[in-house]
């Protein structure tokens, strides 16, 4: 079962539209959630999905998503996050490089992440290391465990 979230009513709605197109009953309602809030509509996942978020909102969002996911998961539950990532302070690529300026100039607190941040991170919410794989388009898909 896939339990999409979106904290956007226009983004939920497109979720439930395309789920409603593609007839499958794996796919529940999407749920409103704010990753950074405190308590979450849920809670329990066998794995976490992100895709895309974490450059695209306040760095506070990000957090909440590691503090969120690592009261889900069960011990070894992975999270998964897609999407570009600096490493070392770099970006990969000069691509990454102007969107991430993009993103700056529309709302300062977003913009790509530093890899090793978002792990530093993780590791503070029980997340062992990332595995890295190098995905299209210059993004990354980094699998945190849950230690325990």
């Amino acid at each position: 079962m896939w339990q999409p979230s979106d904290p956007d009513p226009a983004a939920r709605a497109s979720i439930a539209a395309w789920a409603a197109q593609a007839t499958l009953n794996t796919i529940r309602p999407p749920l409103d959630l704010d990753a950074a809030a405190a308590a979450w509509p849920s809670d329990r996942a066998d794995a976490v999905l992100c895709i895309n978020m974490i450059h695209i909102a306040p760095w506070e969002a990000g957090l909440g998503l590691l503090r969120g996911a690592a009261r889900l998961l069960p011990p070894g539950g992975p999270l998964v996050l897609y999407g570009p990532y600096r490493r070392g302070g770099a970006h990969t690529a000069p691509s990454n490089a102007a969107f991430d300026a993009s993103l700056r100039a529309q709302d300062p607190r977003w913009g790509v992440r530093n890899l090793e941040d978002v792990a530093e991170a993780a590791a503070a919410q029980g997340f062992g290391p990332p595995e890295v794989t190098e995905m299209p388009a210059n993004n990354l898909a980094l699998v945190f465990r849950r230690a325990g």
